[in-house]
């Protein structure tokens, strides 16, 4: 993926935000801190009833040029959509591209 016209999509990266809740807890928000270009591609789907909630999950892979300070705690948004972060990777060892798996649930 070194074509930069694939990086077709804009997508906020969102760090967690972390306050106490009062009670012992935490409440988690998220803020935005970057936009980035990047290919997203689906790759699978799964049915999946969590919380007695039912949807969709699907996987992802998204591409996007190397930006270091990416973990999996952050998340990624496109508009409403908030994909998951499950893993990234150094695509090609030399710092340029970034390839993560991450998880959409729809509902």
């Amino acid at each position: 993926m070194s074509d930069p016209g694939l990086f077709n999509r804009r997508l906020t990266l969102e760090a967690p935000v972390e306050m106490p809740d009062g009670a012992g807890g935490v409440v988690r928000s998220y803020e935005s801190i970057a936009t980035l270009w990047a290919s997203v591609v689906p790759v699978s789907a799964r049915e999946a009833a969590e919380a007695a909630q039912r949807g969709v999950i699907v996987t992802h892979r998204i591409s996007l040029r190397f930006f270091a300070d990416i973990t999996s705690r952050h998340r990624l948004r496109d508009g409403t959509r908030i994909f998951r972060i499950i893993s990234l990777r150094d695509r090609d060892g030399r710092k340029r591209f970034l390839q993560i798996e991450a998880e959409e649930r729809s509902t």
